[in-house]
């Protein structure tokens, strides 16, 4: 078997897909690269944060539940979104967006010897954002060409996911037996996990914690996805879920990439996402890429039915004169 590559994308939980989208477009910068639905709730919108081009490893997705509960923060959850910026001068540029845009952040810090800003969004959902100065490997993502940030500052792809923990034996067995990750080292309560060729992108931070257990909740992330090459590393790890007794979802076709879930640890949704085919396909071009209601085949049919019930969200950009935005003084 192959090592994972790094951190395909991660999907959380929002209070409401409209704000949410108005956060990662206008202030994180993040290209809507796909408006399409929850393909197991077709009342949920799914909504696709990426790079410019929608590339494996650039992606923070959002679902927004009907009528769902705010989250209780605890153990055995994936605690914190990471992203990744070219360079420290990066980080004290969104230091001065935050404040600009009224953004919650607690000061910079160094972590794993790389500089991180902690921050929140209007759910209180957490990020953290980390430099990749002097960190290298797996490739970093292309900023949004047409975005509002200047593309030496921009978000380019997914950083250290972390994974607040209260058995960290256990899930240090998961992360290094199961899923072939290399433990790197400790820095106070937290320890780093990487894959492949290591860097931002493909690390996974362990945060020991005493706290109850968590429930998910708008504000919460709902599962962590590794990237995989293809159809056939797919069924590679199938073969090993069941070697160890693991139960899993089995092959899931989702028509941007093909999936396998499963619970490896208690509490905590792992996924196994390829790295095709994409998200520019037959409905949408490059250049419209997340401003119409994209379905794949099987829901299609169902698209006015589906339309009526998810309500309509206006995210055209094409037509948007966006301007880079340098100084926030």
């Amino acid at each position: 078997m192959k090592d994972l590559i790094g951190v395909h994308h991660v999907t959380a939980i929002t209070s409401s897909a409209e704000k949410i989208y108005s956060f990662f477009t206008f202030i994180l910068g993040l290209r809507l690269v796909k408006k399409t639905i929850n393909q197991d709730d077709i009342n949920t919108y799914h909504l696709f944060f990426a790079d410019d081009e929608g590339n494996p490893g650039t992606d923070v997705t959002f679902f927004d539940f009907q009528d769902i509960q705010e989250k209780n923060l605890g153990s055995d959850e994936i605690g914190r979104i990471g992203l990744r910026v070219k360079d420290d001068k990066a980080i004290d540029y969104w230091v001065k967006r935050f404040n600009h845009y009224g953004i919650y952040y607690e000061q910079p810090s160094q972590l794993f010897d790389r500089k991180v800003l902690f921050f929140e969004d209007f759910d209180k959902q957490q990020y953290a954002l980390f430099s990749d100065e002097n960190i290298e490997g797996v490739k970093p993502g292309i900023p949004w060409k047409k975005g509002p940030v200047p593309n030496d500052y921009a978000i380019i792809g997914l950083g250290p996911i972390f994974l607040r923990i209260s058995n960290v034996e256990y899930v240090n067995k998961v992360l290094t037996e199961y899923l072939d990750m290399k433990h790197l080292k400790n820095e106070n309560k937290y320890m780093l996990y990487q894959m492949g060729i290591g860097g931002n992108g493909a690390s996974v931070i362990v945060e020991k914690s005493d706290l109850p257990r968590g429930r998910q909740g708008f504000g919460a992330v709902h599962h962590v996805a590794f990237r995989i090459e293809d159809r056939t590393e797919l069924n590679n790890w199938i073969k090993k879920l069941d070697k160890i007794g693991a139960r899993h979802s089995g092959y899931v076709d989702r028509f941007y990439f093909k999936s396998l879930y499963t619970r490896l640890y208690p509490g905590i949704l792992f996924e196994f996402a390829t790295e095709g085919p994409g998200f520019i396909d037959d409905q949408e071009d490059y250049e419209t890429l997340g401003e119409t209601l994209a379905l794949p085949p099987k829901f299609r049919e169902k698209k006015a039915y589906i339309e009526n019930i998810v309500r309509p969200i206006n995210t055209v950009r094409s037509n948007l004169d966006i301007k880079k935005e340098y100084n926030h003084e």
